[in-house]
């Protein structure tokens, strides 16, 4: 009897080879495109969990920046006898301040894990790895329209009238988004490969706020620091936030009010310095990611 056959598997109708690719002209935009609905899976799924089984939920997002600025306003104007501008409140200043680093400081935290908490999917399926850490910072977003509405309700009780400088709190988020972004990406690139960092973000949370304007007016540091002091990207933009918030001052334009004109464009080109290296440090690295995660 003649043998039957064995059925043979009919050759796949295209094979997409995958590789990696270096330099940030390499890099394909419209991939993060298709991807759309994975990145909005993640920050969705991210948003759930941090608030899954808690008493209160969603109110920590209120009560972290609440507490914060009760504490800052007895260490800095209660002892420190720190004041606020006049006919300002000393507990807006504060609280116009803790809306942007807060957000900053999530945000960091967030995604500088990012990567070692997805160690399952990037080790098994492709995927833009970009993805991951910006998802960390669209989470912690959700936080600042939160304690955004916190402003507003002080800002009722208090009596105090934003005015057309309100129009321009935009742009100064769309720089905190930046300065989140570009340091996440370094740090969660950098926590991949030296587990150490895990250690190392707290601190440079805690750091970062005694050296950001949070707790203080950013004109409090002598003349002679202030352009070292504005290399902390933070500083523009704190004090862009409470210019936009607190009626404060003249436009933000070099030769008007020089420490604000000097944070704000130190804290563009530092923005823009850390989101260019901090691409081009995760695109050479995420070949390895799935190796050595």
């Amino acid at each position: 009897m003649n043998a039957k056959p064995e059925p043979t598997t009919p050759a796949p109708e295209f094979l997409l080879e995958i590789r990696p690719r270096q330099g940030l002209t390499a890099f394909d935009f419209s991939e993060l495109w298709r991807y759309r609905e994975l990145f909005w899976f993640l920050a969705w799924r991210d948003i759930l969990v941090r608030y899954k089984q808690t008493a209160i939920g969603i109110a920590w997002a209120v009560i972290r920046p609440l507490l914060t600025t009760v504490l800052l306003v007895f260490i800095f104007n209660k002892v420190g006898k720190i004041s606020a501008p006049a006919g300002m409140p000393y507990a807006l200043l504060v609280l116009a301040a803790n809306l942007p680093w807060q957000f900053f400081a999530t945000s960091l935290s967030d995604s500088s894990n990012s990567l070692v908490a997805n160690s399952g999917m990037i080790s098994k399926v492709y995927f833009p790895r970009l993805i991951i850490p910006s998802s960390a910072v669209i989470t912690s977003f959700v936080d600042f329209l939160i304690t955004l509405g916190l402003m507003a309700l002080a800002m009722v009780l208090f009596q105090f009238v934003p005015d057309w400088r309100l129009l321009t709190l935009p742009l100064f988020m769309v720089l905190a988004i930046g300065a989140s972004l570009g340091t996440g990406l370094w740090l969660s690139a950098l926590n991949v490969e030296y587990r150490d960092f895990r250690y190392i973000v707290p601190f440079i949370v805690q750091f970062g706020m005694l050296a950001s304007p949070v707790g203080y007016a950013a004109a409090k540091v002598p003349e002679k620091w202030q352009f070292l002091y504005s290399l902390n990207p933070m500083v523009g933009v704190i004090e862009g936030f409470r210019w936009a918030l607190l009626r404060g001052g003249p436009p933000p334009l070099p030769g008007e009010t020089p420490m604000l004109s000097m944070a704000v464009v130190s804290s563009v080109c530092v923005t823009a310095i850390l989101c260019i290296s901090g691409l081009w440090y995760f695109r050479k690295m995420e070949r390895k990611f799935a190796d050595i995660i």
